[in-house]
């Protein structure tokens, strides 16, 4: 298979499995098949587009949409035409999506619905390269008009266009294509901003290619393998992992509707293959826990799975136990976006829980003096876009410094102890990494969330967001007798507190002194994207999350 960049790939894919099931996904209440032939013919249609509104190679595309097929097929025309593909997190702002789409000064744009529009609408004079948007629903006309002195098309009437321009485009897309080396560009995709002001990073075809094929080659689905995908596209994660690793794997790829269908969708599709995060699968199991978890677990997920992958963050070792207790194997990895994203994940036969696995195919990783994990090889990113000074911080010698402390057992199975920004120094002088402490709390299936604080002070405090239902059944059972208070009133009752104080005693019971839990704040809600604590791809925006809580946190202390 020709392997110098994705489109080569794509297309000889399409080429070898023409009528075969290549995507599935929900259109008026019911799962549609779509064959690498008509998948084919509409990323041709929509490179050849984009060709003839004056596209040229190495231009930046946005492309502002949640998942659904049209993603698919707009990044791979996108990346057909020679393209670049900005593809900002469709919950963002309209001021964070601008801040992306100006620096990269995108030409043409894809957006998903009216509302996201809109979004563009407000910073359409500000968008001074932008010269023409495509609405993939709503109610534009197939022929272009303008917005906001933009030129505007639907979905359906852009793809017409191409058709209709393929002939005398055909041989330019051949061409583009030929082009295409490992070092092209494919993509700028921007940091969540969990540690600072979002950075664009630049990935290559041959960063994005090698990651997929690498991933496949160390742990390659079976025959007859189903994956259902429900992470955002615009995450790293997702699109390796789920997009383009099932375009290496030649496996059909089932777009799950949405977050709040996720579980419908799994009987539905009933795969054998998923990518989440530990949210996901701490959710999931919470939902489930007591007797018989096992058997109500498997009926969630299909009942015929495989494996299931976890990334993003880190997996509490008690939630991935739990899972292999309940006969289902919840394989942790790691990586980042700018390492396109995996450097390391355990696989179906060879794999440590308590660890984030081993490194891939063509992947180094060594730990340096200071604990921090570096990595080199061919899926490290070409750099940050317009960003010199952070480039060269971030990879000195062809390594990458990804930021998180680790370290490497004899059998080369890689575990991150914590972020190397993220280390709480106390006031005796003694060093606690905060993700193992919460690690170990989130794993009571009475506690939903937890955010360890203690910077300069003289012993940790914490954040504790309960399972509700599973907390009231708790306090039932020992004699509770006023659960029908709202969560509200709860989180002030001192039965409430007693009965955490009592199991977080228990959680942190074999850990050192000074990383034990003396005081904590029960939240009534959880942390939320809507309030910026959390990423869209779930991670946890600490100093966010503690700025907002800061006064509750320092009257702990006084």
């Amino acid at each position: 298979m020709d392997q110098r960049n994705l489109v080569a790939v794509f297309q000889a894919q399409a080429r070898r499995l023409g009528p075969r099931v290549a995507l599935r996904h929900k259109r008026y209440g019911l799962y549609n098949d779509m064959s690498w032939d008509a998948y084919h013919e509409q990323v041709e249609a929509c490179a050849s587009a984009l060709v003839d509104v004056g596209i040229k190679p190495g231009d930046r595309v946005g492309l502002l949409a949640e998942n659904r097929v049209e993603w698919l097929i707009a990044d791979l025309a996108i990346m057909a035409a020679g393209a670049v593909n900005v593809p900002p997190h469709a919950p963002l702002t309209a001021r964070q999506v601008h801040y992306q789409f100006q620096e990269t000064g995108v030409r043409r744009l894809f957006v998903s619905t009216l509302s996201q529009l809109e979004k563009v609408l407000q910073m359409c004079a500000e968008l001074v390269d932008l010269e023409g948007v495509v609405v993939m629903d709503g109610a534009l006309s197939s022929s272009p008009r303008n917005i906001a002195e933009k030129e505007a098309m639907s979905w359906d009437g852009f793809l017409q266009r191409g058709r209709l321009a393929l002939d005398r485009n055909r041989e330019e897309l051949a061409r583009r294509a030929a082009s295409l080396g490992p070092d092209g560009l494919a993509t700028i995709m921007y940091t969540s901003g969990t540690t600072g002001v979002p950075k664009g990073v630049m990935l290559t075809h041959g960063n994005l290619l090698s990651n997929a094929c690498a991933t496949n080659q160390a742990s390659p689905r079976e025959e007859g393998a189903v994956v259902l995908s429900w992470l955002p596209f615009s995450h790293i994660y997702a699109r390796t992992l789920d997009h383009y690793l099932g375009i290496v794997a030649a496996v059909p790829l089932c777009l799950a509707e949405s977050v709040e269908t996720l579980v419908q969708n799994l009987a539905e599709i009933r795969p054998t293959h998923m990518s989440s995060v530990p949210r996901f699968y701490e959710k999931v199991l919470a939902a489930v826990a007591g007797p018989e978890c096992g058997d109500r677990l498997g009926a969630i997920f299909g009942g015929r799975l495989d494996w299931l992958n976890s990334g993003g963050a880190p997996l509490p070792l008690a939630i991935a136990k739990a899972y292999q207790e309940a006969g289902l194997l919840l394989l942790q990895g790691y990586g980042l976006t700018e390492s396109s994203p995996v450097i390391s994940f355990n696989r179906k036969n060879a794999y440590k829980l308590e660890t984030v696995g081993q490194p891939i195919p063509g992947v180094e990783v060594k730990i340096a003096d200071d604990g921090e994990v570096l990595t080199r090889g061919p899926h490290v990113m070409k750099g940050y876009w317009k960003n010199p000074q952070a480039t060269a911080e971030a990879i000195s010698g062809g390594w990458l410094h990804t930021g998180d402390l680790g370290c490497l057992d004899a059998d080369g199975f890689l575990t991150i102890t914590g972020r190397k920004k993220e280390l709480l120094v106390l006031s005796s002088g003694k060093k606690v990494v905060p993700t193992h402490v919460e690690g170990l709390l989130v794993g009571d299936p009475c506690i939903d969330q937890a955010v360890v604080h203690g910077e300069g002070r003289t012993f940790l405090s914490a954040l504790i967001v309960p399972n509700w239902p599973n907390l009231r059944a708790s306090l039932a059972a020992s004699g509770f007798t006023e659960n029908s208070l709202a969560t509200t009133a709860l989180a002030n009752h001192p039965a409430v507190y007693q009965l955490l104080e009592r199991r977080m005693a228990k959680l942190l019971a074999d850990v050192s002194p000074w990383e034990r839990v003396k005081k904590f704040v029960i939240l009534a809600e959880p942390f939320s994207i809507a309030a910026e604590e959390l990423t869209v791809s779930l991670k946890l925006r600490r100093q966010v999350v503690l700025a907002h809580h800061a006064s509750t946190l320092a009257s702990l202390y006084q």
